[in-house]
Order: structure tokens, then sequence, then C-alpha cells
């Protein structure tokens, strides 16, 4: 891997056109994906590519005039210190801000790499082009801002925010909610109920650990199952079981793991104080996003959980 400091004019200005062919796909990739629930987004990301595309055009034009044909292959992950872009699937999903963000750093990178490219040129004729496309860089970023602010008006990229907000409630929020309720309600009944039948914490433990692993393997499956997503637009069935799953079994194992603790009386208080806390997070998630009244959310949960706890004490105890 090579320094900046050591690449000629010439690979320099290679390097150039390699990272704006780069950009270029990244925004178009950026405007495909964005295509369905985001289109005023796509269209700014579009005429941002395009314009990458023309800057690349002039770049060639300029190499060929003063280098020759042939374009050496260099590109930034050949260089020590280079940004490395990540091609889109590794950000899916793509939330709005994060792939605006990610255009903005892209931005940033560029004019960066263009002033420390003039200040490694000695050539006359090499440097006004590099002050050249710095300038030009500096007029794209202004050109998508303007571009940005002219096409997302206030009114539409809140209804972006918005739509990412519902998208991200059904595809994240909602899968584990339902998965951290299952876990933490219906677990209360059997974790107790092997505590006050055998009087011993280790039994205790095992029942609830098998409890909610099991559970969460369940629920897992169920919620993957449930439906493709295409139609709800609930997201990848993939992602909504595993969080689902994962949330059903911290769920259970949370007011399991203080039965580890050998003494029955300790265990068992620390371990209804850990479902009371459990619960209450599942009152404060449906209050912070699925707008429930906090009184109510909160009645409604410590309610059903009691109702389950009292069946399994209940049941342990006859």
């Amino acid at each position: 891997m090579r320094r900046f400091s050591h690449l000629s004019e010439r690979e320099i200005l290679a390097l150039a056109i390699a990272n704006e062919e780069e950009d270029g796909r990244i925004y178009a990739d950026y405007a495909l994906a964005l295509a369905e629930e985001y289109p005023v987004s796509a269209k700014v990301f579009s005429a941002m590519a395009a314009e990458e595309n023309e800057h690349r055009r002039k770049l060639i034009d300029m190499f060929v005039s003063k280098f020759g044909e042939h374009i050496p292959l260099i590109r930034r992950h050949d260089i020590s210190g280079g940004m490395v872009r990540r091609p889109i699937w590794h950000i899916r999903p793509l939330p709005i801000e994060r792939v605006r963000r990610a255009a903005e750093e892209m931005e940033a990178d560029a004019a960066r790499f263009y002033k420390a490219a003039i200040e490694q040129t000695s050539d006359a004729g090499v440097r006004k082009l590099l002050g050249d496309l710095a300038a030009a860089e500096l007029q794209h970023q202004l050109d998508a801002a303007g571009l940005e602010s002219e096409l997302l008006t206030e009114d539409v990229r809140k209804k972006e925010d918005d739509d990412e907000r519902r998208r991200f409630i059904l595809q994240i929020i909602q899968p584990g909610l339902v998965g951290l309720m299952d876990g933490s309600v219906s677990t209360l009944a059997p974790v107790f109920a092997a505590a006050f039948a055998t009087r011993d914490p280790w039994n205790a433990f095992l029942v609830g650990l098998a409890a909610s692993v099991g559970a969460g393997i369940s629920m897992g499956f169920a919620e993957a199952l449930a439906d493709d997503g295409k139609l709800s637009g609930r997201g990848a069935p993939l992602l909504r079981g595993l969080v689902c799953g994962l949330m059903t079994t911290a769920g259970g194992i949370g007011h399991t793991l203080p039965y580890l603790i050998p003494h029955f009386v300790l265990a068992t208080v620390i371990a209804c104080v850990a479902a009371a806390l459990e619960l209450a997070v599942i009152a404060y998630i449906q209050y912070r996003y699925m707008e429930t009244p906090p009184l109510s959310a909160m009645a409604k949960v410590m309610l059903g959980g009691a109702l389950v706890l009292a069946v399994g004490i209940l049941i342990g105890s006859s």
C-alpha cells in the first residue's frame, strides 16, 4: 500500500478519475434504492450522480491530453489512509438521514482530496487542473445543497422523516416489543412456579433459561414466517424474526439471572424487582413509540404481569 505523498502527478490524476467514478456510482445506487420510498431525495442523488460523471469525463479528457490514452488503475483502498466507501448493501436498511450524512461526508472527503493533491504537485498545468477540480467540487457541494433545498422542502422532508420513523417502528420496534412482552410476561409463571415448588434457585434458573431460549426461538420463527413484509411494509422477515427472538429471550433472562444467587429469598426479591423493571421498560416503549398514554400503558402491563406472576407463585406453592 502506497502513501499519497509518493504518488506522481499522473497517478494523482488517475486516482481522481477513479474517485469520481466510484462516487458517481454510489450516488446512482442511492437514487435507485430510495426511488420508491423517498422519490424526492432520489432525484437529488440522481442529479449528483450526473454531476460526478461529468467531472469524470472532464478529468479523462484532461488526462488523455496530458499523459496519453492509458489510465493506470489506482483506487482509494490502494493508498495508505485512503477513505474506503462502503457499498450500499453494507448499510441496508437505508435510513434517510444516514444516507444524507454519507453524501455530505463524501463531498467533504473529495474537497480534502483535491486540496491535498494541489499541495502534492508542482507542474503548473496539473496544479491548475486540480485547482479547477477543487473549485468544481465546491460548486458541486453548493449546487447539491441548492438542489436539495429546492426539492426537499420542509413538508417533503417532514414526510420522509415520518415515513422513516414509521418503517423503524414497523420493522424494529414492533417485533422487538412483541418479543419483549412475550419473554417478560409469559416466562414469569414457569420461573416462579419452579422457584416456589423446589425452593432451589438453580432449578428455577434452569427452568427460566429453557423457557427464555425456547420462547425466543419460537417467537423468532413465528415472526419471520408471519409475512414477507412486501404488502405490510414491515420489512425483511429475517430481520424481524431475529429482533423478536432476541428480545423474547432477553425479556425472560432478565428475571431468570437472579436465581444464580444461591439464596432463595434474596434471589426471588431481586427477580421480582427485575420483572418490575422489565414491565416498566415495556410500558415506556409503548408510550414512546406507540403513543399510548403512560398511565394506561403502565396499568395494562403491570396488571398482566402481576396476574401471570401470581399464577406462577400459586401453582408453585400448591
